[in-house]
């Protein structure tokens, strides 16, 4: 696997782990009765978005770390990946 293909993978796994991990701890103005004028009472009062970014890489890093194992191991064989990948047989 080329150094591209892993730079990509990891990106791909980290993006979709950023989804997951988004809501975690969010708390909107309407349950803290802290409202700004102005704004919707379902928007967040804190983002924390760095926490958020932090949380992310290690879940996605240990996801990549897990998979990359799996493959160096040959845990997971090629031809099983591609008769699940394939287009469906009738």
């Amino acid at each position: 696997m080329n150094t591209t293909t892993i730079i990509a993978i990891y990106f791909l796994i980290w993006w979709l782990t950023l989804f997951a991990v988004l809501p975690w701890g969010v708390r909107s103005q309407e349950e803290t009765g802290d409202f700004t004028p102005g704004t919707d009472p379902g928007a967040p009062v804190m983002h924390r978005l760095l926490y958020k970014v932090l949380w992310t890489t290690l879940i996605a890093s240990s996801i990549f770390g897990f998979l990359y194992f799996c493959y160096v191991r040959d845990l997971i064989p090629y031809e099983f990946l591609s008769r699940i990948s394939g287009p469906a047989r009738h």
